[in-house]
């Protein structure tokens, strides 16, 4: 019989293992009343701020990795995800115009959704494209979630998209893209690697296409990896989902810039 597959042991970043320190150098500052716990209290105060400044910055390396490119060898590539669905109305025309173009797509799906259009997820893996986790609530306090709230979010999606598409998960994105220090150890231990974006076109609240289109392709090169949601997306004036005017632009400027859009999966060769 074969030895039990381990995972890595996890290793905290320069941020967190500083922090561990400055926390520890404060407590021991205070339990011996010294003069200096004033600052020891501060620089734990100082910590913390950086710290949170870290987890709402969604493209931060400081509390863990975090895939904002593809890698640097290989071909033009680009990756162009696809956040918050699926989404029964959207989600099949997005379909539609990847396979016109014959791109493909990451979908970081939220898992009640998984759950709820279990028919669309396995189609998304049909057309080639790969769906990852994005939670299973999408809750906008993720960041602040306990230990326990936060690994049941993530351990329920990653559950749900494998039992009903066949396909577990191997990349993770938090709701809005923001984390808080617990993420990283817990993301290493279910095998997940966290991937945010080079840039993004705020669709779910710009509702005019061209100005999402616009921040998606300024400075366009291989190894971007670009966000747009075939849910929660903003509409136009005419009641158009964002998304359906802006992809079928986005996928001609990939191939006049001569970029294949694939999945992160084929990227990275996960």
């Amino acid at each position: 019989m074969s030895a039990p597959q381990t995972r890595p042991r996890w290793h905290p970043s320069p941020l967190l293992f500083a922090s561990a320190g400055v926390h520890g150098g404060a407590v021991a500052a205070v339990l011996a009343q010294t003069q200096l716990w004033p600052w020891a209290v501060g620089a734990l105060a100082a910590n913390h701020a950086l710290l949170t400044a870290a987890g709402l910055t969604p493209r931060s390396r400081l509390l863990g990795p975090n895939w904002t490119h593809l890698p640097p060898a290989g071909p033009a590539q680009v990756a162009l995800t696809l956040d918050d669905g699926p989404d029964p109305e959207v989600t099949p025309q997005v379909l539609e115009m990847l396979a016109a173009h014959g791109a493909h797509a990451t979908f970081f799906c939220i898992g009640e959704r998984v759950a709820a259009h279990a028919a669309l997820a396995r189609e998304i893996l049909a057309h080639g494209h790969a769906i990852e986790n994005h939670s299973q609530r999408h809750l906008h306090h993720f960041s602040l979630l306990g230990p326990r709230r936060l690994r049941t979010e993530i351990e329920r999606a990653q559950e749900t998209i494998g039992a009903l598409t066949g396909a577990a998960p191997r990349f993770f994105r938090a709701p809005a893209g923001l984390r808080s220090p617990l993420l990283d150890p817990l993301l290493q231990r279910l095998g997940l690697q966290l991937a945010s974006w080079t840039r993004r076109g705020f669709d779910t609240v710009e509702c005019r296409p061209a100005r999402v289109l616009a921040a998606l392709v300024r400075d366009l090169s291989a190894r971007d990896i670009l966000l747009l949601h075939d849910g929660h997306a903003a509409r136009t004036d005419a009641g158009t989902p964002v998304v359906l005017e802006v992809l079928p632009k986005l996928l001609a400027a990939f191939a006049a810039a001569g970029l294949a859009p694939v999945t992160l999966r084929e990227a990275f060769g996960a």
